[in-house]
């Protein structure tokens, strides 16, 4: 049996990307950020808008983190966890793909 049909893995090397008919939306009215989906949406808290706001389908999740983690003065290998962490479980859901 194949581990290769379960779900992608992301790395630092990944270039993530939202999916087809995902974006990351602010709502002016309740100053949220969300995640509109087909037929769904998640709410975004502060920490996965900084991140999502860098995902352009170009940038690799480690570049991402060099940016958060100069923006924020905090421990790279701190950002980073977090960062993989939220994005398979995004992935899971079927918000950011491989682009």
């Amino acid at each position: 049996m194949s581990e290769a049909t379960g779900p992608a893995v992301m790395t630092e090397t990944t270039v993530p990307r939202f999916a087809r008919g995902t974006r990351l939306q602010y709502d002016r009215v309740r100053e949220v950020w969300f995640i509109q989906a087909p037929e769904r949406a998640f709410h975004a808290d502060p920490v996965a808008a900084e991140v999502l706001q860098l995902v352009d389908g170009t940038r690799t999740l480690g570049a991402v983190i060099d940016l958060l983690a100069e923006k924020f003065a905090a421990p790279r290998t701190v950002i980073a966890h977090d960062v993989l962490a939220m994005v398979a479980e995004l992935a899971e859901k079927q918000v950011l793909l491989h682009a």
